[in-house]
């Protein structure tokens, strides 16, 4: 955030040594921020028109900025003016401070279409509506360079340096997040420990869910489904399931086995001698049979085995 590269301007003074003269354009602190986005200086209206008399320039209201034609330009090129921003950290006048100072190069530029019509010089000054439009922009970083350390929330304002085949001189800027540079260990808040721990415990959860319920689902598929109907009271069997009695039917001497419902099924209990289903054969179903009955097999067209029930 641009807002957060904030400085106080103690002081604006305008020198020019080829006139022996100064004039201060700024007396009274006020708060900037520095902006790399644009280009000009946006300054209260009392700085500004301090601004006008000490350079000559006029404020052109059809283009809202200050023109600088060819001659001020030649009158400019040869005074070589020069403005110094004193800025610190705060208001206090105890408070340190560094001097930037800008050459009136810094602030020639041409402005060109779609700006203008017509390509022409002007000086990169604004006026400010309100205290939060006072900004510093390219035209202060020309002469200015800006080391931040967004992770310490720091920042310093340095003027630049035009010496001729200086030595480079790049320094790293270590994390705070690196033990070695710090020197001290990085410890998690007891927020972040408390988050991974709640986090674990519901990855855990789930796959256990997960599992239990493939567990369950494997084991109702191999699991042999049961015969459709109700178990009978002692569980032996299923009702409607025909099962044999231990008391077969004597018909002349031999013995057949007969069967009974269970007592679950139907009509809910063993049906009696007078029933239709199930009841015990008589004789005049003629299904009894005698002594004298035979059970022929056919064997071939011509030859018939009987096979005589005992008496």
């Amino acid at each position: 955030d641009i807002r957060d590269l904030t400085v106080n301007i103690n002081k604006i003074l305008s020198t020019c040594d080829r006139c022996n003269g100064s004039n201060v354009l700024l007396s009274d602190g006020i708060s900037a921020f520095i902006d790399s986005t644009i280009p000009y200086l946006y300054l209260p209206l009392p700085v500004c028109e301090n601004f006008q008399s000490a350079f000559g320039i006029e404020w052109n209201e059809t283009v809202q900025g200050y023109l600088v034609n060819d001659t001020l330009h030649k009158k400019l090129m040869n005074q070589n003016p020069s403005v110094t921003f004193t800025i610190s950290n705060s208001s206090l006048a105890s408070a340190p401070s560094v001097n930037i100072s800008l050459p009136y190069a810094a602030f020639d530029l041409i402005a060109e279409f779609p700006l203008l019509r017509n390509t022409s010089r002007y000086f990169p000054l604004m006026r400010a509506a309100n205290k939060s439009q006072y900004t510093l922009g390219r035209t202060f970083l020309q002469e200015a360079y800006i080391i931040a350390d967004y992770e310490r929330r720091n920042f310093s304002v340095s003027q630049c340096s035009w010496t001729g085949k200086a030595p480079q001189d790049l320094i790293a800027i270590q994390s705070p997040e690196n033990g070695a540079a710090s020197g001290k260990r990085h410890h998690l808040s007891p927020a972040t420990i408390a988050g991974t721990v709640i986090g674990s415990i519901a990855v855990a959860a789930a796959l256990g869910l997960a599992t239990w319920v493939l567990y369950v689902r494997r084991r109702r598929v191999k699991q042999p489904r049961p015969m459709s109907g109700k178990t009978s009271d002692d569980g032996a069997g299923t009702s409607g399931e025909l099962t044999t009695t231990e008391n077969p039917v004597e018909v002349d001497g031999v013995s057949f086995p007969w069967h009974e419902i269970g007592e679950k099924a139907g009509h809910g209990s063993e049906l009696g001698d007078d029933a239709v289903a199930g009841q015990e054969l008589e004789a005049e179903t003629g299904r009894e049979l005698d002594a004298s009955h035979v059970w022929p097999t056919e064997v071939c067209d011509t030859d018939v085995a009987a096979i005589e029930l005992p008496a």
